[in-house]
């Protein structure tokens, strides 16, 4: 395995990821507000900024922000189980699926009216609106993108979820919502995983239903990249088909490769959940996948903040950041009409 990570050029960078890694552990339980994957970003983005991010670095760095973070979506389904996603009812189901659509709509929209680039519109709307920076992950094979905009997307994730942990419980009492009505708002208006569950963990009684909630959201995003990736397919086969006929060249349509509509990791996802929904693995099992499927997010977050040039973000990325914290205030918006709604 050394050999072939040599041979590849990967263990310089590979090593650094895992030093960040550590080093975002550590932060992490010096501050216990402070979430790892938080500090990895930060870390990848000062490692770049500072001018530390040496080319013999890149290919480890770029491994950790692809691959890892691919690695990290599939265990992620290890943690899901649809006999429990069922306890949530008709009303919760149908509050996660309407906070879901209206957010990724509604951030599409908003990002062709500021003038965001299509393919970091997509990502930042599947982001806000699914599970952070791992469904940015998920969806960026079929969005047609470039690692600045997987950067800004995650960056942006990481920054509005890291907000909410601090902003969300003092709204708890203005907004009259008891503990599992502030779960409910939490796991439906949160990006990450784990920035749902410190939102949580800060009002007593709430944790739970925060988290059944928050792992609905999760599994709506298979059928939104799979969805997604099929549209893109055909609108892709309609251009081909038109410029054949335009050109005469029919032939040339066969050579044009189409985008997948579902990612191989991504069906890796689903038959995790299946899997675990079966009951058979041993809770040992599973909490050594969690506690693995969290190392490599955090080391999959330092290479992507590896790609945060802050320069070119302030040049590029100010629209990009207004539509994050528009986007933030519509996911919580809507999951709060949704709770109350759903109280009623």
């Amino acid at each position: 395995m050394k050999t072939f990570l040599a041979r590849q050029g990967w263990v310089p960078g590979v090593a650094a990821a895992g030093a960040a890694t550590a080093v975002a552990y550590a932060v992490s339980h010096m501050v216990p507000g402070l979430n790892p994957s938080t500090v990895a970003v930060v870390l990848g983005a000062l490692v770049t900024n500072l001018r530390l991010h040496h080319p013999v670095l890149r290919p480890g760095t770029r491994l950790a922000g692809k691959r890892l973070l691919r690695c990290a979506v599939v265990l992620l389904g290890l943690q899901l189980s649809l006999p429990e996603l069922g306890h949530l009812g008709g009303r919760g189901l149908a509050l996660v699926v309407v906070t879901v659509a209206v957010t990724f709509a509604g951030t599409r929209v908003l990002a062709r009216w500021l003038g965001v680039p299509p393919a970091r519109g997509l990502l930042v709307a599947t982001g806000f609106s699914i599970c952070g920076a791992s469904a940015v992950a998920a969806m960026e094979p079929v969005a047609g993108g470039d690692e600045e905009d997987t950067g800004v997307a995650v960056a942006l994730v990481t920054l509005c979820g890291t907000l909410a942990i601090l902003a969300l419980p003092p709204l708890r009492g203005p907004l009259g919502l008891g503990p599992a009505d502030f779960g409910s708002w939490a796991g439906a208006s949160v990006h990450d995983v784990g920035q749902a569950v410190a939102t949580a963990q800060r009002v007593p009684g709430s944790l739970t239903t925060a988290v059944v909630v928050k792992l609905t959201r999760v599994v709506l995003l298979a059928p939104l990249v799979a969805a997604v990736g099929l549209h893109a397919r055909r609108r892709q086969r309609a251009l081909v088909a038109a410029g054949a006929a335009g050109a005469g060249a029919e032939a040339g349509a066969a050579d044009v490769r189409m985008p997948p509509p579902v990612p191989l990791f991504v069906a890796g996802f689903l038959a995790a959940i299946a899997v675990t929904s079966t009951g058979l693995l041993p809770g040992r099992l599973l909490a050594d996948a969690k506690t693995l499927q969290s190392v490599l997010l955090v080391a999959a977050l330092f290479g992507l903040g590896t790609g945060i040039h802050v320069p070119a973000l302030l040049r590029t990325g100010r629209r990009s950041l207004v539509l994050g914290l528009l986007s933030w205030l519509l996911v919580a918006a809507v999951a709060y009409a949704g709770v109350r709604l759903v109280a009623a």
